[in-house]
This record gives structure tokens, C-alpha cells and sequence, in this order.
């Protein structure tokens, strides 16, 4: 197929696209409601914009929607990618932007751009069809009230479609998947099928290796769907290959990284040598303040002549009740030693998938490297490895089993992100301090 064309019995504009088998599929299932399931680099994103552009020709002057589960999302991402198309093949549009609208010159269609976090908001017009980006990260509700609107009597073909990247078994997988309906279809890419991406970057899929953990590998890239239930977290971490013992190296700065919780107020302590990372102690204190757990690291290391780099939590940029932030009592205590302290915080937390991802990357990568050692007397630490899972049947750390666990892994964490090649600082890419 040399290209797509929109409009009934097959007239329409002619667009310059030359689909991978995945994406023929999918564009040409005629199911009410469709799904393209694949790994990173399968062409999820240009598929998705090429369908919304095709039902918008099939159904001239009808109404369309395209979302995405955040407006941050849909607006770095799915829009980006939808004006992208659209200039390329130069089609005629106008971008109503405060009504987050695109009219298209050649039909008079409108496709609405929403993110649907919000979903009860999604009720009201009727609509000729509709696709969702990353459907996996998008609420049920949305798509169940999307289904609903879907009832322009006018529409030549009404239809809903979703693309999406593996993310355990989770409602789109048991909607499209296990618990398929009449009326449903779904195409599951394959990995390594996008040639022109090779093309471009022949060691793309290589280079991952690097970053992701065997697990992640699977999920990301191969496009498999594993079983989260009641999973252990951080799968990669295997004692006889991780806990080592680990030596203070003076001529190296001290790595400290802060969960802030009044109880436990939880930190590790770890040194980086050539892109290893060692952690050489762990601090856990039951109802204690930031002052006290800068008192503790300076009991425990005093001030060390190659200096300290602080990590740790976003959120300890708020202002506390005593008016000061956890940072700012950090950095008075600090210049009152008149120690050398550097600080890497990001502006946001990084997402908790990608903090579990970096910390398994460097447990073990899936080329089986291991660049994470803990101290053997880092006993609370190793329990977290050990023992902190996912809610069953989500991806979603289980806080609640265990009040203990969590703390210290989600502080290294922080120190990993910042360090590591995934996202280096937050979500936004932005310091704090």
C-alpha cells in the first residue's frame, strides 16, 4: 500500500505513507473498535495519526476526537506528531488552539484534541469517531465514555481506535486480549519490524540493552505482556551478585539521597565509580527532623574533603510548618560546616516506572551487566530488593503490605535517575537545585 486515502469508495486525498505490515492491519480492519499493541519503534504514533487523518476524509464535515491520557502528553506528543503529518504531506489545516481544535480546509472536519485524565468531561457531542494515544496509561472511564459518544448518525464509518505500548495485564489488555467482544479487533506489532527506523539508527534496539532491565526489555521492546500480579518490583536485584562489601574511597564525593518521611526519614549513602554505583551505608530514623538526619550523616562521615552531592525527592522543595523547606535546612546546616555540598534535584520527580526501570537497568541490564552493589549492612535496603512487589494485577508498587518498605530503594532511586540514562532530570528536564 503506497499510501492512505481518505473518503468513501476509495476516492480521497492521496497521503505519502508506506505502512509496515503492522500498520497495513490495523488500517485496514474494519472493526467498530481497534487496537495497535506494539514495543517502542513500531510506528504506534504515526499509525494513530494516519487513522485519525483517513476517518477524517471517510467522514467529511463529521466531528472526530484524538486524545491522550494527559495534556502534557497530548501536547508534546500526539498533537506534535499530528501537525508533523499533516504539514508534511501539506495538507490544509487550522489549529484553533484555544479550543484545542484542528478544521481541516479540504472537508471541513473537526478533530477535537483532548486529554481524557478527566474523563466525565468527555460527555456531550456526538462523534464520528475517535482515537486514543497510549490507551494503556489512559483510565477505562475515558474509553467507556468515548464508546458512548460514538453515535454520529451522519458518520460514513464510525469507529474507535487506540494504540498503545504493553503494560502488564491490565483493562486494555483484558478488553482487546483475554476478554475480546464482537465488534473488537486488535494488532499486536511485531519488534524489529520498523526497517526504517533501523535504517536510520541500526543499533537502536542494542543500545537499550544498556538502559532497560531484561524485564522492561521484554515489555518495551519485544512487546510482550507480563504478569505483574504480586511480582516483585526489583527483579533484577540478586544477592549473591549484588551485596558486596563496599569501602569508602575519600578521594571520591559522598552520594547522599533522601526520602523525606517523619517516620521513617530514610537515606542511603554510596559512592560512583566508573558508572558503578556502591552504596556504602543506609540511615533509617524513626520521628526524626531533616536536622537530625543531617546531624546522623555528619556523626557517621563527618564532613569529607572531596565533598557532598545531595539527591533525593522533589517534594522537599515545599515549605514545611516551620517555614523552610527540607533543602533549605539541608543547605543551612551544610554552610554552617562550611562543607563543600553540591545538590542534583530535579524540578519533578521522574515517573515511578522509569525510577524502577533505571534501578533495574543498573541491578542488571539485559545485556546481564551488573553497575548496583549494596553493603551487606545495608539490611533495610536489601529488604526493599527482597521484598517490596506490585499490587496485584497492576503495575503499581504495593505500599501498603509492608510500612517499612519502599523508603530507602525509592531514595536511591532518585540518585540512580539523576545518574543513570534515563530520564536525568524529571519529567520536565529541569533542576530544582
Amino acid at each position: 500500500m503506497g499510501g492512505l486515502r481518505g473518503g468513501s469508495g476509495g476516492g480521497g486525498r492521496p497521503i505519502r505513507y508506506a505502512p509496515l505490515p503492522s500498520q497495513e492491519k490495523f488500517h485496514r480492519s474494519g472493526a467498530r473498535f481497534k487496537g495497535f499493541s506494539g514495543p517502542i519503534g513500531s510506528g504506534k504514533s504515526q499509525a494513530l495519526c494516519q487513522e485519525a487523518i483517513r476517518l477524517s476524509y471517510i467522514n467529511a464535515g463529521r466531528t472526530g476526537l484524538v486524545g491522550a491520557p494527559t495534556y502534557p502528553m497530548l501536547r508534546d506528543a500526539t498533537v506534535a506528531s499530528m501537525l508533523e503529518v499533516l504539514n508534511e504531506n501539506e495538507i490544509a489545516y487550522d489549529h484553533l488552539k484555544a479550543e484545542n481544535i484542528l478544521v481541516m480546509h479540504d472537508t471541513g472536519s473537526r478533530i477535537l484534541l483532548r486529554a481524557v485524565d478527566e474523563f466525565e468531561r468527555l460527555r456531550g457531542t456526538n462523534l464520528a469517531w475517535f482515537g486514543l494515544d497510549e490507551l494503556s496509561y489512559a483510565p477505562e472511564g475515558a474509553w467507556l465514555r468515548l464508546e458512548g459518544r460514538l453515535r454520529d448518525p451522519k458518520a460514513e464509518q464510525l469507529t474507535g481506535f487506540a494504540v498503545w505500548t504493553p503494560k502488564g495485564f491490565d483493562w486494555v489488555y483484558r478488553k482487546f486480549i483475554e476478554q475480546q467482544k464482537s465488534g473488537y479487533d486488535v494488532i499486536l506489532a511485531q519488534p524489529y519490524e520498523n526497517r526504517f527506523l533501523l535504517e536510520k539508527v541500526p543499533d537502536f534496539y542494542d543500545r537499550l540493552k544498556d538502559s532497560y532491565d531484561e524485564t522492561f526489555f521484554r515489555q518495551e521492546v519485544l512487546g510482550d505482556y507480563l504478569n505483574a500480579g504480586g511480582s516483585l518490583v526489583y527483579g533484577a536485584f540478586a544477592r549473591g551478585v549484588n551485596v558486596r562489601p563496599a569501602v569508602f574511597d575519600p578521594k571520591l564525593p559522598l552520594c547522599w539521597a533522601v526520602d523525606f518521611n517523619v517516620d521513617p526519614m530514610s537515606s542511603v549513602v554510596a559512592q560512583l565509580w566508573r558508572g558503578e554505583v556502591r552504596v556504602l551505608d543506609e540511615i533509617v530514623l524513626h520521628r526524626a527532623t531533616t536536622e537530625q538526619a543531617c546531624l546522623e550523616i555528619e556523626r557517621r562521615w563527618g564532613m569529607p574533603q572531596a565533598g557532598i552531592v545531595v539527591y533525593g525527592d522533589a517534594s522537599g522543595a515545599a515549605m514545611q510548618t516551620t517555614g523552610l523547606s527540607d533543602y533549605q535546612v539541608i543547605r543551612d546546616f551544610f554552610t554552617r560546616k562550611a562543607a563543600r555540598v553540591t545538590y542534583k534535584v530535579p524540578r519533578s520527580n521522574p515517573a515511578v516506572r522509569d525510577r524502577i526501570n533505571a534501578m533495574n537497568a543498573r541491578l542488571k541490564s539485559a545485556r546481564g551487566e551488573s553497575m548496583l552493589f549494596v553493603d551487606a549492612k545495608c539490611r533495610e535496603l536489601i529488604a526493599d530488593f527482597e521484598q517490596v512487589t506490585y499490587r496485584e494485577n497492576t503495575m503499581e508498587i504495593d505500599k501498603n503490605k509492608d510500612r517499612r518498605r519502599t523508603h530507602l530503594s525509592d531514595a536511591l532511586g532518585y540518585l540512580i535517575c539523576e545518574e543513570g540514562s534515563r530520564p536525568p532530570v524529571g519529567d520536565r528536564g529541569v533542576r530544582l537545585l
